[in-house]
């Protein structure tokens, strides 16, 4: 199973499911259908990176869930290709669809980034602790992500986005390998309209790329969040969540307000 796990989910989650407390004995297992693919990286980056979403099957509901939550996807017939997990990029007001994105890659990521509306997919999930935010309100939020990591992040500023009165400020720092790969950028800059901050940064930069050249964790030692009243969601792999972690710790924020989504 170890070897399916994808950064949609987060690679410190590898300890935490060894550890059973994703509570995979208590999974609702069903079928979902494709309703839109589309891809989110231009033809010449050497990544495919998709948005699938997919709906419930006629007569049934989405299941509810909290944003952050991951649900372990199968292919209906084919038992040779393992489930795998992803997160929900999708905000849990939106009662049509679970949104996902998935970049190409060996495993299941190779056969979902093809499917065409109405196909079958099989689900189990929601999954997870996910991003309680909520208890958070009205507190200042930062959301700190990189690659497809962002996707569970997604889900989290679509729905502040929707009850923005309820946050203080509110700021996403989001990483990615190359100009080509930054993902969603059509949304991400109309969230200035709903007053949330959008850093992005690459790690290797380009001569038409202008940004900041870096990780995460750099932008944040530049511009010194403030800790007073703030809450962080992290998602990524363990080294990016680490180094993220200790730079909040001596930037003088607490590990309760540090908030991981399994």
């Amino acid at each position: 199973m170890l070897k399916h796990l994808h950064i949609e989910l987060g690679f410190v989650a590898i300890r935490q499911l060894l550890r059973g407390v994703v509570g995979v004995q208590q999974l609702m297992s069903y079928q979902m259908r494709v309703k839109r693919n589309r891809c989110l990286t231009p033809l010449e980056c050497s990544d495919k990176i998709i948005q699938l979403d997919l709906e419930a099957m006629p007569g049934e509901r989405l299941k509810v869930f909290r944003s952050g939550q991951f649900v372990r996807m199968g292919l209906p017939g084919k038992k040779d290709v393992s489930a795998s997990y992803f997160a929900i990029a999708s905000e849990p007001e939106d009662a049509d669809i679970y949104s996902f994105v998935i970049k190409e890659s060996a495993g299941i990521s190779a056969h979902l980034v093809g499917l065409q509306p109405g196909a079958a997919v099989d689900i189990d999930g929601p999954m997870g602790k996910g991003f309680d935010v909520r208890a958070s309100q009205p507190k200042n939020l930062l959301l700190l992500g990189v690659g497809t990591g962002v996707a569970p992040l997604r889900s989290v500023w679509r729905s502040v986005a929707k009850n923005r009165d309820a946050y203080g400020h509110v700021a996403i720092y989001a990483g990615f390998l190359t100009p080509m790969h930054i993902i969603l950028t059509d949304e991400l800059e109309t969230l200035a309209q709903d007053d949330i901050q959008v850093h992005v940064s690459v790690t290797e930069g380009s001569e038409y790329w202008s940004g900041p050249i870096g990780f995460v964790q750099d932008s944040l030692r530049k511009d010194r969040p403030v800790a007073d009243n703030t809450v962080v969601c992290i998602t990524g792999m363990n080294a990016m969540v680490d180094a993220c972690t200790e730079t909040l710790i001596k930037l003088g924020f607490h590990d309760e307000q540090i908030l991981l989504n399994f």
